[in-house]
């Protein structure tokens, strides 16, 4: 008699699935907040917007982390990868004034590796903690032959609340304001492709790539979760009249800030007005580009950037340094011209 074929010889384990959702029940409580009503384990995840908006507008965003999973994966580095996940959802819903409310994962792979995925989702719950929002639902997919052996990929939803008044469109945007720039903690997650040519021209040119940038390790330099910037500016939106802000992600500077910015208006900004790391000299030296291409390219240090009048722009500043963000005055916003509508200068 021929043995029963199982879903589990045609490679998924429904057990190991379940084992994997009571090993990360933990981490998702940590997150709860007032509003949750039903999360993890359940069908759908529900919540409840939170009492004193008149009229809440909610506002949601999907991202994953890039081919950073790649060098993830290769270097078996998975613990900082969850918070990139929740940084590129949160931080994007953060720029229209929005709370972020809560947070869903879709973690896909061909082989369900417990511990591996335990260790990616815990790093999201890190991410939901430090930002404020609850991990209340999530689905954990394990697809033989639809990805090799250890690979797997990750996508993310978050979805804020802001009182539609308060939504931050830029369109009182005015000639003369000023643009301020909060400090990334690295490469966030955008621009990998690029970081991974690279490091293999690097060996292929010298053997070796640089033992630290930064006083960090090198892989830790490059690894370094993305920047959540959601506390700090919940509460500097609650004191100052932030016209704007942009999520500095692909595309960079040049085409990030202007995605803000009424059509009639550029942005000037002056590249000594802020350091710039190891990490990104070694990037832009290696690539042989010029600062324009960077700042299409990479965040180049800058991960989050505002708009504000003249008069309030130094207590902005004050504000969120007091709060551990690093803040530089990096320009002005200007009548637009002709090119690109984000001069560096």
């Amino acid at each position: 008699m021929t043995s029963p074929i199982t879903y589990k010889s045609a490679g998924v384990d429904i057990e190991a699935g379940d084992a994997l959702v009571e090993r990360i029940k933990p981490f998702a409580k940590r997150t709860m907040r007032p509003g949750v009503l039903a999360g993890i384990g359940g069908f759908g995840a529900m919540f409840e917007i939170p009492s004193g908006y008149h009229q809440p507008v909610l506002v949601s965003g999907t991202d994953g982390v890039g081919t950073k999973l790649r060098l993830a994966i290769e270097w078996n580095m998975h613990e900082n990868v969850g918070i990139d996940l929740v940084a590129m959802s949160v931080n994007d819903v953060l720029v229209q004034g929005a709370e972020p409310l809560y947070f869903l994962d879709y973690f896909a792979c061909g082989h369900l590796d417990l511990e591996t995925a335990a260790t990616v989702i815990e790093g999201i719950a890190k991410g939901c903690e430090l930002s404020g929002c609850a991990l209340i639902g999530g689905e954990t997919a394990e697809m033989p032959d639809m990805y090799p052996r250890g690979d797997y990929d990750l996508a993310g939803f978050a979805v804020g609340v802001v009182e539609k008044s308060k939504i931050l469109t830029g369109q009182n945007i005015q000639s003369g304001d000023v643009v301020l720039g909060l400090a990334s903690s690295g490469v966030h997650s955008n621009g990998f492709s690029l970081v991974r040519k690279l490091i293999k021209h690097t060996l292929a040119q010298q053997g070796t790539c640089p033992t630290t940038l930064d006083g960090k390790p090198f892989k830790e330099a490059l690894m370094a979760p993305t920047r959540l910037y959601v506390k700090p500016i919940l509460k500097a939106l609650s004191q100052h009249p932030i016209k704007a802000m942009a999520h500095i992600t692909g595309g960079g500077l040049i085409e990030n800030l202007p995605r803000v910015l009424p059509d009639q208006l550029g942005a000037q900004l002056q590249r000594s007005q802020w350091p710039r790391k190891e990490l990104f000299t070694w990037l832009q030296n290696t690539a042989g580009i010029d600062d324009v291409e960077m700042n299409r390219t990479f965040n180049d240090g800058i991960g989050m950037a505002m708009v504000i009048d003249q008069q309030h722009a130094s207590g902005l500043q004050a504000t969120l340094e007091a709060l551990g963000e690093e803040v530089y005055n990096l320009g002005q916003i200007v009548p637009h011209q002709s090119g690109h509508r984000v001069t560096l200068l």
